[in-house]
């Protein structure tokens, strides 16, 4: 065992002691928690109202700042709640659903026999939504490796709930991911990670050009699998968990077409609860080729 190993598993030892709290201790902790970072304006506060500066000009200043405040206090109520899914079982986890809305969506698009693919957005708790949907059949899950090893080894520990596969989001990703469509599994891709240059499509995104994963629309082309979104969003006492039709279009290959489509879905999501989104997130860092713009973030935001 190496040493990233070890000091994996000792993060993850460490994570169940706020995740064993009761959920409405976690979220007053995790709220204020938020409110701590944006009074000592760390870099996710930065980054937080440089988002809402970008995608709500139209705003006044005053706004802005309850915006991105209200936006850190939900991040930090989604961290604690997100300790509280990994650190326990399935069925506990489970029994924070408070009500499920559109699973007809999802019975329908498995009832093809192609297996479906699940556009899970930031918004609300994705980590909850996993143990949702692996509980309905197997799933893949697409995620981003973490630079460091250690933060691979907690991740894995914290996802490796039964009928729970992760693939990395890697240029070898379609492969897996077309077999467990083929078997008439679920496959889960968050639709608004920002992909490497080259491995993208810009299209619009609240009125800019994001850098959008094109993983989704090609999969959906090449295997005929049906798309839907869902999320998990937070309610009193736990979650309620949302499905929803794919827009037409997300299986196009025309890739502009097909992530245009796919971005206008997440946005109309994200405009419901703005807090809710994951605006600590550099989402339109990478800027388009010679349109001469510069990287919204730099310096501030580093």
């Amino acid at each position: 065992m190496t040493a990233s190993d070890v000091f994996g598993r000792l993060l993850f030892a460490l994570a169940w002691l706020p995740g064993r709290l009761p959920l409405a201790a976690q979220r007053v902790i995790g709220r204020g928690f938020g409110r701590l970072v944006r009074a000592a304006n760390l870099r996710e506060a930065r980054i937080a109202l440089r988002n809402v500066e970008l995608v709500a000009p139209e705003l006044p200043a005053p706004d802005r700042e309850r915006l991105a405040l209200d936006v850190l206090r939900a991040t930090g109520a989604n961290a604690m709640e997100t300790l509280r899914v990994w650190t326990r079982g399935r069925a506990a986890n489970l029994a924070l659903v408070r009500e499920v809305r559109g699973r007809e969506r999802l019975d329908a698009a498995l009832a093809q026999g192609r297996g479906a693919i699940v556009s899970a957005p930031h918004y609300g708790n994705w980590e909850l939504m996993i143990e949702y949907l692996a509980n309905v059949a197997p799933f893949a899950l697409v995620y981003r490796v973490p630079e460091k090893r250690f933060g691979d080894v907690f991740l894995r520990l914290a996802r490796r709930g039964h009928n729970v596969t992760l693939v990395p989001a890697e240029s070898t990703a379609m492969r897996p991911l077309f077999r467990a469509l083929q078997a008439g599994q679920l496959v889960g891709i968050t639709p608004d990670q920002q992909p490497k240059l080259g491995a993208g499509e810009f299209a619009p995104f609240f009125g800019r050009e994001a850098l959008t994963l094109t993983l989704i629309p090609k999969l959906a082309q090449r295997s005929g699998a049906p798309v839907v979104y869902a999320w998990a969003e937070p309610v009193a006492g736990g979650f309620d968990i949302v499905f929803e039709d794919a827009p037409a279009g997300i299986a196009n290959p025309d890739l502009r077409l097909a992530t245009t489509a796919m971005n206008a879905k997440v946005e109309e999501i994200a405009r419901r609860r703005p807090d809710w989104y994951q605006w600590t997130y550099k989402r339109f860092s990478r800027r388009p080729r010679g349109s001469g713009e510069d990287n919204p973030y730099y310096p501030d935001c580093y």
